[in-house]
């Protein structure tokens, strides 16, 4: 089964101005394009509204969020793919919808959903590439550095400008700060500079750089790789991953050796035990020392 490939930006019972949400419906509108080749288990989320350089809107976040979990508990499913339309893969947060809302319930609102759905791409239970092409700032930036591949052409670009116009780029310093060296992050944010794509894969922000032409295919070429994979499997392994990241050395020794034992154990007793084993196990709290 080859899963769709969608961008659905739908609008209702939104609290955005007006003419904001006038002009988003007329940009975003339903897309589905047809994938040069068809990979079982992938799906692939185009970001469409290059005319406003596929900023992250209110309705563009609550779109991202629901086609991220779209095709979730499909048996199928082991890949999801975020590219984008036009020159600028996204340039973060809607600056024009933002000035136009002075009411801080709705700041909150897209500030939350869009934490929401950073942390929604690393909980997800199959790994999440970004295929980028173009210019990638400030939430975009974010956007990239919470995927859990990134594969970038060769002319694009990452930045934090946000340092420039007054608003400091907090909430894409979290992601950064997880994906960079302390120092490299730091330096993005306070001078607002950009990384080329090279220095972006010598720092770690991004898995590969290819040239433009070759960035389908290689972007392919690992999405398919993946999809050999048991789902079940790929669920334990990045839930693992994430859980023992963030703790201290012999905590996540604790975390991994349990895992590998019981992934071991249940390794020849099929994929739903293996899932029950996820379901489980990732829920649980951290062990004690």
């Amino acid at each position: 089964m080859f899963l769709s490939v969608t961008t659905a930006k739908r609008h209702r019972h939104l609290e955005v101005n007006p003419k904001i949400q006038l002009e988003n419906q007329q940009a975003e509108k339903i897309l589905v394009l047809p994938s040069s080749t068809e990979v079982p288990g992938l799906s692939t989320i185009v970001l469409n509204n290059p005319r406003r350089r596929n900023a992250l809107s209110l309705p563009m976040l609550q779109s991202l969020r629901r086609d991220l979990l779209h095709d979730v508990k499909s048996r199928e499913l082991r890949v999801i793919v975020i590219a984008a339309e036009g020159p600028v893969f996204c340039s973060g947060h809607d600056l024009k919808e933002l000035s136009s809302e002075d009411d801080v319930k709705h700041h909150s609102q897209v500030f939350e959903l869009c934490a929401e759905v950073m942390t929604l791409i690393q909980k997800l239970p199959v790994p999440v590439i970004a295929k980028v092409n173009g210019l990638a700032t400030a939430a975009g930036c974010q956007l990239v550095a919470s995927c859990d591949i990134a594969v970038a052409s060769e002319k694009s670009q990452f930045a934090t400008p946000g340092v420039n116009i007054g608003l400091f780029c907090s909430t894409p310093a979290v992601a950064l700060g997880r994906s960079l060296p302390r120092k490299v992050a730091l330096e993005m944010l306070f001078t607002g500079e950009p990384l080329s794509a090279h220095e972006a894969l010598m720092h770690g922000l991004v898995s590969k750089v290819v040239p433009e032409d070759k960035l389908e295919e290689e972007t392919m070429k690992i999405s398919q790789k993946i999809c050999e994979s048991s789902k079940s499997v790929l669920a334990l392994g990045k839930a693992t991953f994430y859980r023992q990241i963030t703790q201290d050395l012999d905590t996540a020794y604790k975390i991994t050796t349990k895992v590998m034992v019981d992934n071991l154990t249940l390794r020849l007793e099929g994929a739903t035990q293996l899932q029950f084993l996820f379901c489980s196990w990732v829920f649980a709290p951290a062990p004690e020392l």
